[in-house]
C-alpha cells in the first residue's frame, strides 16, 4: 500500500464539479484537504496491470505476449478462464488463455484482468459493504450489457467504469471509523447527492477518491472523469462534458435501477434523482426503458 498526494487534474472538458480531494496545488502544510487525501491509502497499481497496459499501448499489441503476462499469475489465469467461459461472454469453451484472448479480444481481457486485480488489491472489511464486490461485478456486467445493447461506447470501458466507480468507498471505510454510518445515511437521501453528505462529514467523497485510484492505476480518462461525476447527474445535460463521460453516467443509472430490481427493491433513490435525465439523453421513451430494464434484470439472473 502507498499514499497518494493530491494532484491537479488537467483541464479536459470543463468538468462541472470540483475534485476537492485532488485539485489542489497549494503546499500540503497549508491545505487541510491535501493533508486529508495524503492520509487515505490508495493501493498502488499492480505490476501485472502495468505490464499489461504497456503492451496494450504498444504500436502492435500481441495476444501472445498478453497471454504470457496473464500466465505469470496462475490464480489470475484460472479466474480469467472461468470468466471467459461464463454465459455473459457467450459460454464458449476456452481451454487456454490464448483461446480466451481470441474469443474475447485483448481489450476485454484487459478489462477483466483489471477487475480481478482490483478485487485482490482492495479488500472490503465492512459489514455495511459486505456485498461490495458482488454488486460492483454485477454493475460492470450490466454496464457492458447496456453498452452492447444500445451500441454506445466501448463495452470494455463500460465494464471497467462499472467495476471501479465505487472503489472509493472501501478506502474511505479504512480512513474514517464512522464512514459506514455515512454510507447508509447517504444511500437513503431522497434529493441530495450521495457525495454531498460525504463531503459534509468527511471533506471528501468516494467519487473523488475513486478518481484518484483510477488515475493512479492508469485507467482511461473517460473512466476517471465518469467516476468523478457519477453522482452529479446534471453533468448528463452539460454539453461541455464529453459524450463518453455523459453516456457512462447515464448508463450507470439504468444499471443501478436494474440491480435494485434484481435485489428485490421496489425503488431506487439514485434512479429517482437522475433517471429521467438519463432516459432523455439516451433517447429512451417509457416503454423502451421498461423493456430494456426487463432484459437487463433477466441477464443479471442468468449471470448469477
Amino acid at each position: 500500500m502507498s499514499t497518494v498526494a493530491a494532484k491537479a487534474i488537467p483541464a479536459r472538458s470543463a468538468p462541472r464539479a470540483p475534485l476537492r480531494a485532488a485539485a489542489s496545488a497549494a503546499p500540503a502544510a497549508a491545505d487541510p484537504v491535501d493533508e486529508l487525501i495524503k492520509s487515505i491509502r490508495i493501493p498502488p497499481r499492480p505490476s501485472l496491470l502495468a505490464d499489461l497496459q504497456a503492451e496494450l499501448a504498444s504500436s502492435d499489441p500481441s495476444p501472445e505476449r498478453i497471454g504470457h503476462i496473464v500466465a505469470r499469475d496462475v490464480g489470475m489465469a484460472g479466474a480469467l478462464l472461468k470468466l471467459a467461459n461464463s454465459s455473459l461472454f457467450g459460454g464458449r469453451r476456452a481451454k487456454s488463455i490464448e483461446q480466451a484472448i481470441l474469443f474475447l479480444g485483448i481489450n476485454q481481457v484487459a478489462a477483466l484482468m483489471t477487475g480481478l486485480l482490483a478485487r485482490q488489491a482492495i479488500p472490503v472489511e465492512s459489514a455495511a459493504l459486505a456485498n461490495f464486490w458482488d454488486v460492483s461485478t454485477k454493475r460492470s456486467h450490466a454496464m457492458m450489457f447496456l453498452s452492447r445493447r444500445l451500441r454506445i461506447g466501448a463495452p470494455d470501458i463500460a465494464h471497467t467504469f462499472g467495476l471501479f466507480c465505487d472503489t472509493g468507498m472501501p478506502l474511505l471505510v479504512k480512513r474514517f471509523p464512522d464512514y459506514e454510518t455515512t454510507f447508509l445515511d447517504a444511500g437513503a437521501q431522497a434529493e441530495r447527492a450521495f457525495t454531498a453528505l460525504e463531503d459534509e462529514r468527511h471533506s471528501t467523497n468516494h467519487a473523488a477518491v475513486g478518481t484518484l485510484l483510477a488515475r493512479n492505476w492508469g485507467l482511461s480518462s473517460d473512466v476517471s472523469w465518469a467516476i468523478l461525476h457519477h453522482h452529479d447527474y446534471a453533468v448528463i445535460d452539460d454539453e461541455n462534458t464529453d459524450d463518453a463521460v455523459r453516456s457512462l453516467v447515464a448508463l450507470s443509472l439504468l444499471a443501478e435501477r436494474a440491480i435494485r430490481r434484481y435485489q428485490g427493491h421496489a425503488g431506487s433513490p439514485e434512479w429517482d434523482k437522475g433517471g429521467e435525465r438519463a432516459c432523455a439523453y439516451l433517447s429512451l421513451d417509457e416503454d423502451e426503458t421498461a423493456e430494456l430494464l426487463d432484459e437487463l434484470e433477466e441477464a443479471l439472473h442468468d449471470d448469477h
